[in-house]
Parts: C-alpha cells; sequence; structure tokens
C-alpha cells in the first residue's frame, strides 16, 4: 500500500532552521508531482510548496526565499528546508503525492517556532 512518511518536525526558536523528509513507498515516486501543505489550528490547510517530476517547484508567498523543496527520485524521498522560521510558521506539515486522480497524504509532523 501506499505510504508517505515524513519526519523532521519540532520545536525550534524564531529565525531557526528544521529540514522535513517524506519518504514515499508503494508509489513510481519519480512521477508524482510531490508536495507539502500545512494546517495551523482553526485554518485551512494550504499548500506550501511543490515539486513536480521535472523538477519544477512552486512556492507559497508567504515562504518564498526561505523555504526550499528538493526531491530526491532515487531515495522515493522529498525534502523542505525551512530557514529564518517565523511564529507563523507555526503548523502540522504533511507531504502529498498527486498524479491524475491519485492523492495520498502523509500523517503530518508538527513544527512549532517559538518567539
Amino acid at each position: 500500500q501506499v505510504q508517505l512518511v515524513e519526519s523532521g518536525g519540532g520545536l525550534v526558536q524564531a529565525g531557526g532552521s528544521l529540514k522535513l523528509s517524506c519518504a514515499a513507498s508503494g508509489i513510481r515516486f519519480r512521477i508524482f508531482v510531490m508536495g507539502w501543505y500545512r494546517q495551523a489550528p482553526g485554518k485551512q490547510r494550504e499548500l506550501v510548496a511543490s515539486v513536480t517530476s521535472g523538477d519544477s517547484t512552486n512556492y507559497a508567498d508567504s515562504v518564498k526565499g526561505r523555504f526550499t523543496i528538493s526531491r530526491d527520485n532515487a531515495k522515493n524521498t522529498v525534502y523542505l528546508q525551512m530557514n529564518s522560521l517565523k511564529p507563523e510558521d507555526t503548523a502540522v506539515y504533511y507531504c502529498n503525492a498527486k498524479m491524475g486522480t491519485r492523492n495520498y497524504w502523509g500523517q503530518g509532523t508538527q513544527v512549532t517556532v517559538s518567539s
């Protein structure tokens, strides 16, 4: 079955950095669009960043210049490097794999940024 397993979340002070990882199994990873979403308490889930099979990337305006998404097709893993973190980045971060009508989610990892 399909599994997306996130890791790397935690508690960090404002201005700090974290790197999230998402290991995928059960899919042809290299053909999927991979993305990171986040959901803060009381808010809707929003796209943070995505990367296509051709390595084209897309970022939410709020994270441009601070976050970098990348993928390693040999390891079936997508990463999110988060720098200059702000308290408003606090949320549960979810990994997503999408291709056509196929859409899969990880269980989420908590990121908390203290001021």
